[in-house]
């Protein structure tokens, strides 16, 4: 295949047949909510008269049809192209944001890969740090508040897993990862009631009072600092932060 096939009389496509498949997409798309087949109008719009103003509207639009047909892999792969090609476009903010809900949609719970959640987060990050201006920034945000609430999810259930198991220096390991990367999350302060009862199984007491300090500095009225509190005196100790703990500089600045 190549540009000859492109040279048979019969291959010769008018100037107006671009508009006439736009259009016919946007009947399919608003009438019919037929989204799959509209997309392909959009996309033989793109094929038969490249780099044209049409070219470039339908490219936006095969994108939306796919997204509103749940075919996100189309999606993404139509905005990203649309983004390259067309950095500078007003509605580059809206590929950029087509490419980021597109992995959002397709997170499932924290019982499943969350592979699709990292990708949400940069993607839709990409939309906060380029747009940051645009309406698309402020949905963006959050969404990658509840993506990031899905990964350290995801965190949380390996490491009550490894509690279950007795192995606590696998669990605090993902707890870990929770107080350090996703301290703004909903999740934290079980993370760091975790981090408490781990680091008593263990012994390693000192540890356990940073951790109860830190919650409890943190989330003073949390139910979750009132049980870890239980578990140091239990211990013989009281909550007590060690400023040179990983846990302290973990919070450092944002108290």
């Amino acid at each position: 295949m190549g540009c000859s096939m492109f040279n048979k009389e019969e291959d010769y496509i008018p100037e107006d047949s671009a508009d006439k498949l736009y259009n016919e997409g946007l009947y399919l798309l608003n009438n019919k909510q037929q989204y799959e087949d509209a997309a392909k109008k959009f996309d033989q719009v793109d094929r038969q008269n490249p780099y044209s103003d049409w070219a470039r509207k339908a490219l936006l639009m095969s994108a939306y049809s796919y997204y509103q047909a749940q075919k996100y892999d189309d999606c993404i792969n139509a905005a990203k192209r649309y983004v390259t090609l067309h950095p500078g476009s007003q509605d580059a903010a809206y590929a950029q944001y087509l490419i980021g809900v597109s992995y959002f949609d397709q997170v499932l719970d924290v019982n499943h890969d969350q592979a699709r959640a990292d990708k949400a987060v940069s993607a839709l990050e990409e939309v906060v740090r380029k747009y940051p201006d645009t309406e698309y920034a402020l949905n963006a945000k959050k969404k990658i508040d509840v993506a990031r609430d899905q990964l350290a999810g995801k965190e949380m259930e390996i490491g009550r897993f490894y509690m279950k198991r007795r192995d606590f220096t696998g669990a605090i390991n993902r707890f870990k990862v929770v107080v350090t990367q996703y301290q703004t999350t909903r999740e934290v302060e079980e993370a760091l009631e975790r981090l408490t009862e781990a680091y008593v199984s263990l012994g390693i007491i000192d540890e356990a009072q940073t951790a109860a300090a830190v919650l409890g500095h943190n989330f003073p009225d949390s139910p979750w600092y009132q049980d870890a509190y239980k578990l140091v005196k239990s211990a013989g100790g009281e909550p007590s932060e060690n400023k040179d703990s990983w846990m302290s500089r973990a919070f450092k600045g944002l108290g």
